[in-house]
């Protein structure tokens, strides 16, 4: 089975708002955790969508998402095309923000380009948030015009399945992967997931040890992904990069021989740069 990335994303904005309801207090705003809501019903399989479907994807009715919507169009964070809402390129200033405030965002990018180019495939750094990993930064792999782009994802894959989220549950302390794992939603997306609760643990066990993940066909069939953790200058885990290709292309042996070897590399002069820069 092939992941849907809309899936993932309706199922951020349920949980985000759950989470958010069971920490709520007195100082919290509703309105505004709303807002964020409509925002975030936005994704690639819902590029432009009517009030209602913003109202059905975020729990939310009618009235409610009206004037929401109608606030973001004044900011001029969406737009309205007839009957239709989508978001404008403004929206990208919210995520700028934090990337621009982001020190590791600033040095890694340099060498992501660089990895990328000289092994010609993707490249990402990505971040654990909860159950969760964020892709921060992507260099995908070069286009005809050889010339390396790079992309800021924003997407979020469940942890356990995907090669950064496994490296970076590896650093956590038992008691944290364990409340970590209880409120993940395990589950197979291909025949090769593992994914059942004391195979996944041995798993994750086994990339802390080794200092590295290896994912094959586990999150969507014919892709494979290889992970190292990026630390700060006190040695904790603060987010991961990965190298993915196509599995039919780049054999097992391949990744672990040629691949790791230089995402290693990359990963160590990285880590290296942010001792002196992250505090």
């Amino acid at each position: 089975m092939t992941i849907r990335k809309s899936e993932v994303n309706t199922k951020s904005i349920k949980k985000t708002e759950r989470q958010a309801t069971e920490r709520r207090s007195d100082s919290f705003v509703e309105s505004f955790a709303k807002g964020l809501s409509v925002i975030r019903s936005f994704d690639p399989q819902n590029r432009r969508m009517t009030l209602s479907q913003v109202a059905e994807r975020c729990g939310l009715t009618r009235a409610a998402a009206r004037r929401i919507l109608l606030t973001l169009l004044e900011l001029g964070y969406v737009a309205q095309e007839d009957r239709m809402f989508v978001l404008t390129p403004r929206i990208l200033d919210l995520g700028y923000s934090y990337l621009s405030s982001m020190p590791l965002a600033h040095f890694a990018q340099p060498i992501m380009i660089e990895l990328g180019a000289r092994l010609n495939q993707s490249c990402s750094v990505a971040t654990l948030d909860g159950t969760e990993v964020v892709y921060l930064l992507r260099v995908p792999k070069r286009n005809l015009l050889n010339t390396p782009g790079i992309s800021l994802a924003g997407m979020r894959l469940p942890a356990f399945s995907s090669s950064m989220g496994r490296i970076m549950l590896s650093a956590l302390p038992d008691d944290e992967l364990k409340a970590q794992l209880d409120r993940s939603d395990l589950r197979s997306f291909t025949p090769r997931t593992i994914w059942r609760r004391p195979a996944l643990e041995k798993e994750i066990q086994k990339c802390g040890k080794q200092g590295y993940s290896l994912i094959i066909d586990e999150l969507e069939v014919g892709l494979s992904a290889v992970a190292m953790p990026i630390v700060d200058a006190s040695g904790r885990t603060i987010a991961a990069m990965n190298i993915s290709c196509n599995s039919s292309s780049v054999r097992r042996q391949d990744l672990l021989e040629q691949i790791l070897p230089e995402l290693r590399a990359a990963v160590h002069h990285l880590n290296g740069i942010l001792s002196i820069n992250i505090k």
